[in-house]
């Protein structure tokens, strides 16, 4: 009964969250500004330079000043001034073409996140080497291992390609 009522508990609180982050407008500093939203069938902002004039302006909804500006902007522009124009560009445009160029930090974060997981991971093997594997069979010792090498030689293991070919039985030497 308690999984069933958490289970409704959490589509309650997903369906509130996808309902409180879908709309398309959204008020910051007192003006309503075009946000991208999930329906693409709606003209949408962006702020990319492979297409510098968006679907629609930056700010949708203008106060009494920015209304004022609009009508002047019909006029000639030559009696703007360049506050004024820039006030008229910041309404079409979140961001210029530089601000759009200029670089992040976040690359730091990136290699940071790197390193971190990095070290993670090494202390994770670290861990596995002292507490997890064992000591290595004794079959991986220098002595074992040339034991080995002249029971094969005196087998004469696979003489005419393999191991014993290297091997010449006069000289009793590798072959080089």
């Amino acid at each position: 009964m308690l999984s069933s009522r958490a289970a409704v508990r959490g589509l309650q609180l997903f369906t509130w969250r996808s309902l409180s982050t879908s709309t398309c407008l959204q008020e910051a500093h007192g003006k309503e500004i075009a946000t991208s939203s999930i329906d693409c069938s709606q003209p949408q902002y962006n702020d990319r330079l492979d297409t510098p004039l968006p679907d629609i302006p930056y700010v949708t909804k203008f106060n009494t000043e920015q209304s004022k500006l609009k009508e002047k902007e019909k006029g000639p522009w030559t009696q703007l001034s360049k506050e004024e124009k820039l006030a008229l560009y910041r309404l079409s445009h979140r961001q210029t073409f530089a601000e759009m160029k200029k670089g992040s930090s976040e690359w730091k974060t990136v290699v940071g996140g790197m390193f971190f997981f990095l070290g993670f991971t090494g202390l994770v093997i670290w861990w596995q080497r002292v507490f997890v594997f064992g000591k290595p069979p004794h079959t991986l010792s220098e002595e074992w291992v040339a034991m080995q090498t002249q029971r094969m030689i005196d087998m004469r293991v696979n003489p005419i390609s393999g191991f014993s070919s290297e091997w010449d039985y006069n000289t009793k030497q590798w072959k080089k």
